[in-house]
């Protein structure tokens, strides 16, 4: 850089000047004056970062390392009338298993989720997961004597009852779309499931409260037996004859 582009470039930077700003007045004016206050509004505190990585859930994962080893266990059936996990809760239409209560793993849930995606691909909808595959499976290898340990971590699963619901689906789909898309992803899964809409009524078990409350369910299936008369003298014992 030579000697005269130095000097037009000090000359220019003298010349600027912080007062010849026409927005400086009118921002002064602004800050003498009452600041502008909103009624019955109370302040929100909000956080301007988070050093805090996000962590974003993965529902083939658990949240959480096991503290011990899962036991193989069983799916928690509910014996005593409950009908939770049954219904539709976010979406239009789902998926809920109908023959067996087994235990269903991450991969197979993944390729059922992939199943009803590749079907809807292009369309505007959202899948919703209501189970987790939080529970670790365990095996030996093969020819491997008893004992020595329940065996290596083979892979996730989850539990999954019966009438329990797997996928929800909600968006601008036509029924026989998704009918399509939850058959799909059925046949690729262990069990059998059935198609669900929003509004069918719950299941207890393997009944559904169509039609029969659920206090008519719970009463026995027999009537119950009336008390037996009493007859008097019949608590006496017999005689019997010496000569008999």
């Amino acid at each position: 850089m030579n000697t005269r582009s130095i000097s037009s470039f000090v000359a220019q930077l003298e010349k600027l000047s912080v007062t010849s700003s026409p927005l400086r007045p009118i921002l002064s004016s602004l800050s003498s004056s009452k600041p502008f206050q909103l009624k019955n509004v109370t302040p929100i505190s909000r956080r301007p970062f988070s050093i805090t990585a996000s962590r974003a859930g993965n529902w083939l994962l658990p949240t959480a390392p096991e503290k011990k080893r899962s036991r193989k266990g069983r799916p928690r059936v509910p014996t005593g009338g409950s009908a939770r996990g049954t219904t539709m809760v976010w979406g239009d239409y789902g998926l809920r298993m109908c023959d067996h209560h087994r235990r269903v793993s991450a991969t197979q849930l993944k390729i059922g989720e992939d199943a009803i995606k590749v079907r809807l691909k292009g369309m505007k909808y959202r899948l919703y997961k209501r189970v987790c595959a939080s529970i670790g499976v365990y095996s030996s290898g093969n020819e491997v004597r008893m004992g020595k340990g329940k065996g290596s971590f083979d892979h996730w699963a989850s539990r999954v009852a019966v009438s329990k619901v797997i996928f929800e689906l909600k968006g601008d789909i036509h029924e026989q779309v998704a009918r399509d898309a939850f058959r799909l992803a059925g046949n690729k899964m262990p069990g059998q499931y059935e198609f669900v809409k929003k509004g069918d009524p719950p299941v207890v078990g393997i009944t559904k409260l169509d039609g029969i409350t659920l206090e008519e369910l719970k009463r026995p299936r027999r009537k119950v037996p009336l008390p037996m008369p009493i007859i008097p003298g019949a608590d006496a014992s017999p005689t019997i004859s010496p000569g008999a």
